[in-house]
């Protein structure tokens, strides 16, 4: 199962990525969404290669609390993240994806990859639902975000 968000905005890559790679602790991490509770880079600039981050959340009115790292990093264009195992065998990777529109905007593509069968995201519709909330609404701020922040 593959969960996706997508959001046009009105700022370059370079912009989105710049402003992802500044999530370097809780008070930038929450400041894009009210229920970021705490990250710290346990390893690494954030979203480089071999970097590793720890944070809270809440997802679906539960804390979640994980390590991620940084597989993947192509500057203005990509950023590849996952879970150690053997929490990546049910969440093998998620990105985002910065994609030019034109010379003034993007889309920015969250994905989120999780390994269930039908059974279980039935059962697991809920914390489904959540995670796909979530990921619409750290879009949204994003571009809130981006778009209103002086070059």
């Amino acid at each position: 199962m593959v969960l996706t968000d997508s959001i046009k905005i009105k700022a370059s890559p370079e912009k989105i990525f710049s402003f992802l790679t500044g999530l370097k602790d809780t008070e930038s991490y929450k400041a894009w969404h009210p229920d970021h509770v705490v990250m710290r880079w346990i390893k690494g600039e954030p979203f480089t290669e071999g970097s590793i981050v720890y944070f809270e959340e809440y997802l679906h009115g539960k804390i979640h609390k994980a390590k991620f790292m940084c597989t993947k990093a192509v500057p203005n264009r990509l950023i590849e993240y996952k879970p150690p195992f053997p929490l990546s065998i049910i969440f093998p990777g998620n990105q985002f994806i910065m994609e030019p529109v034109d010379e003034k905007s993007c889309t920015f593509t969250a994905t989120v990859k999780v390994r269930m069968g039908p059974l279980s995201g039935r059962l697991n519709r809920r914390q489904i639902e959540g995670v796909k909330r979530h990921m619409k609404e750290e879009g949204e701020n994003l571009k809130a975000i981006v778009e209103n922040k002086a070059d």
